[in-house]
């Protein structure tokens, strides 16, 4: 709940105390000639009790007990003592309200009872003037219960406020959380599979530049389009922390073609089912699955033959990178961050991804859901 301005803590106060005095020196004269009333006329102390309730109003905020206590006390003693009736009520109910909205409940509600038995007593037996029967206790009680259900709709509402602001948060820091780990992944799948690939060919280009060098020139070639490549990703996924910056479009399998190519691989593709749009979360993982698993055929099987099969179906969209061999015996190819990278990918969007030996090689499976609505 938003702090109120010092300026209306200090000027309420005053507002009350003037009603106060103000309203009671109007009241009373009506009330003293009264023969069914019988008060008596504003004293010194009668004066000192109207303004220590408003005096009280001071401190609601900081001390709400203690204001409450005091705006209370000093409206049934100045009652008690016989003045007259009047704008004398408004401190308690300012501070039973603010007590209660303030969460001080446990102080409140027992002052408040308090005050309802003292007025129930005191106009029963201890008043000048007649009793005025239970109809005015009604009353009376149906004003005070009023008073304290205002009083616990505001609290309610602003508790509910707070903790719809707190989900808020939650959310935003939840949403933020997730980008930055979206973000992760996909620099940690863009700078593996491009330094792999420039380690790779920088291998190759050193092996053959004094004998071949028109190859080396190749190899060469392909370093320069991957650091290329690995600049431009990296560039739009940063993209994504500057305000108001355009993000280029994230790579698809629409773009699988260009990454097998420069994969430096034999690669063969092999797409079934209808092929047709994705969402861009399905689209997005099933080309960084494949780069993954490429990535992981680069270092640990150079050489090797790769198959990826792309199966459209109805409701799941399907990968399989198979390569031919080449990893050294008893190696773990899921001892690194790749193959969890990717399960944590298919598992995000509600699929599964397998990581086993496949024969002599290796073989990456990926079962993405397709929403419906997508079709």
């Amino acid at each position: 709940m938003r702090a109120k301005p010092r300026w209306v803590d200090l000027l309420l106060p005053l507002f009350v105390g003037a009603l106060q005095v103000a309203g009671t020196l109007g009241v009373q004269w009506s009330q003293i000639h009264d023969t069914g009333m019988l008060r008596v006329p504003l004293d010194p102390l009668g004066y000192v009790l109207l303004l220590a309730g408003p005096l009280a109003l001071t401190v609601r905020r900081r001390h709400p007990a203690l204001s409450v206590a005091v705006a209370v006390g000093s409206t049934l003693l100045f009652i008690g003592l016989g003045h007259a009736y009047g704008p004398v009520f408004l401190s308690p109910i300012i501070a039973f309200h603010t007590a209660v909205v303030g969460g001080h409940r446990r102080v409140a509600w027992p002052l408040w009872g308090l005050a309802y038995v003292f007025f129930v007593v005191y106009t029963s037996w201890f008043a000048p003037a007649p009793s005025p029967g239970w109809f005015h206790n009604i009353a009376m009680a149906a004003l005070m219960g009023l008073v304290l259900a205002v009083a616990e709709f505001v609290r309610a509402r602003n508790e509910r406020q707070a903790e719809h602001k707190r989900v808020e948060r939650e959310e935003v820091r939840r949403q933020a959380s997730e980008e930055r780990l979206t973000m992760a992944q996909e620099l940690h799948d863009v700078l593996a599979h491009n330094i792999s690939l420039i380690h790779v060919q920088a291998s190759t280009a050193l092996h053959l530049i004094e004998d071949h060098p028109e190859q080396a020139r190749t190899a060469l070639t392909t370093i320069k389009q991957a650091s290329k490549d690995v600049l431009t990703e990296m560039r739009s996924v940063l993209n994504v922390l500057r305000d108001g910056a355009p993000r280029s479009p994230t790579a698809g399998l629409d773009r699988l073609d260009e990454l097998t190519e420069r994969s430096g691989l034999r690669v063969v593709k092999n797409v079934t089912g209808e092929v047709r749009p994705l969402p861009p979360g399905v689209d997005r993982a099933g080309y960084r699955i494949v780069q993954e698993a490429l990535t992981n055929v680069t270092r640990h099987a150079p050489g090797a033959s790769v198959t990826v099969a792309l199966d459209y179906g109805p409701r799941a969209l399907t990968l399989r990178v198979t390569d031919s061999g080449g990893n050294a015996p008893g190696e773990n190819l899921g001892s690194g961050n790749g193959v969890p990278g990717m399960r944590e990918r298919a598992s995000a969007l509600g699929g599964t991804l397998t990581a086993a030996h496949h024969g002599r090689g290796f073989r990456v499976e990926a079962r993405l859901p397709i929403p419906e609505e997508s079709e």
